[in-house]
């Protein structure tokens, strides 16, 4: 129980690192607020933690939504009285497989505009949109944790991806920054760096064997990693354990960023 008589709102906790985490988070002892997107998979997380006897709300998110992102939180603190930990999981990930086609990632010179802002909204605006209005509630709590989710592209060169690089570089930066002006107030703001993590984000990719091969050949465990494993290290910095973490940067990926 160690997240006891604590709220947490999950973003994109519909699937994936965001799911996994939920539902530790609630076995844990937290109330959890499944902010997703899609209904049916937020439904579905909430219903397997009230399986498991633990405390979840669905509320219908999306992140690059001012409103949408208000009321998420005003959903944690209305119903669950106060607001300790906030997750910022939701994210894209559309790598350009084909250059030529405009709706997905690619070179600089290939992205559509729109393309990069849509990166740029759901992956970094979001996160600010998210730490702007929690960082209120979580101070007249008490005090608490937030925690970003960036990626090894942040910090590591990879080529058709440069729309979800640069979001993901914002995301490193604004935690840092962000850590140092709001730790004062008992914030601890801190950045996960995930590795090749199989979620359903990325299933085109695992499922491709070039793609799979260019991501797995850069990793020495030669594997991709599962979500329990981000949602084991979210969780301790969820925690009062990590109460000396303010601006870390915690890498998780099988060792990909050192070779």
């Amino acid at each position: 129980m160690r997240l006891k008589n604590k709220t947490a709102v999950i973003t994109g906790a519909g699937s994936g690192m965001g799911k996994a985490a939920a539902v530790l988070f609630a076995k844990e002892g937290a109330n959890v607020v499944v902010a997703e997107i899609e209904e049916k998979s937020g439904r579905e997380t909430v219903s397997l933690i009230k399986e498991k006897g633990g405390a979840g709300l669905f509320v219908k998110t999306d992140v690059s939504v001012v409103e949408d992102v208000r009321r998420m939180i005003a959903s944690a603190r209305d119903v669950f009285g106060q607001l300790h930990i906030m997750y910022n999981n939701a994210a894209i990930f559309q790598p350009g497989i084909n250059p030529k086609d405009q709706n997905t990632d690619g070179k600089v010179t290939d992205i559509s505009e729109e393309v990069f802002d849509r990166f740029y909204q759901i992956n970094l605006r979001s996160t600010f949109l998210c730490c702007k209005y929690s960082i209120p509630e979580i101070i007249s709590s008490g005090g608490g944790s937030i925690i970003n989710v960036a990626s090894t592209c942040a910090v590591m060169g990879f080529t058709g991806v440069d729309a979800y690089t640069a979001s993901k570089g914002g995301v490193l930066s604004l935690t840092r920054s962000m850590a140092v002006e709001y730790a004062p107030h008992n914030v601890r703001i801190n950045c996960i760096i995930p590795g090749f993590i199989a979620t359903p984000m990325v299933a085109i990719q695992m499922n491709d064997p070039v793609s799979a091969k260019k991501f797995l050949d850069k990793s020495p465990t030669g594997k991709f990693g599962k979500p329990e494993d981000i949602a084991h290290l979210a969780l301790y910095l969820a925690s009062d354990e990590s109460s000396f973490a303010i601006g870390g940067v915690f890498t998780l990926d099988g060792g990909m960023t050192i070779v």
